[in-house]
């Protein structure tokens, strides 16, 4: 019998991921080098992630950006074009 694979798809490369690269966070399925905050583009483990509405941030950068301001609903494309808000 042949192996046929697997037909869960990485969220963020739409690929296949095959179980000795799977990673499942939320229900969702993504290959290790593709699991990455959003932000930074930093690699993430399943213990420094936090998801909001489906994106990945690393837990620094989702304290920045959410906790921080009290603002749950932020436009990350200004929180880019404002230099001076944005830490790195």
């Amino acid at each position: 019998m042949a192996f046929t694979g697997t037909l869960e798809k990485c969220k963020a490369c739409d690929k296949t991921v095959y179980v000795v690269d799977l990673l499942s966070a939320d229900g969702i399925s993504y290959h290790k080098s593709c699991f990455r905050c959003s932000h930074c583009r930093g690699t993430l483990v399943m213990s420094n992630y936090s998801s909001m509405d489906g994106v990945l941030y690393c837990k620094p950068h989702f304290e920045q950006l959410f906790k921080e301001t009290g603002n749950f609903s932020k436009n990350f494309q200004t929180c880019k074009n404002r230099i001076s808000k944005c830490y790195h």
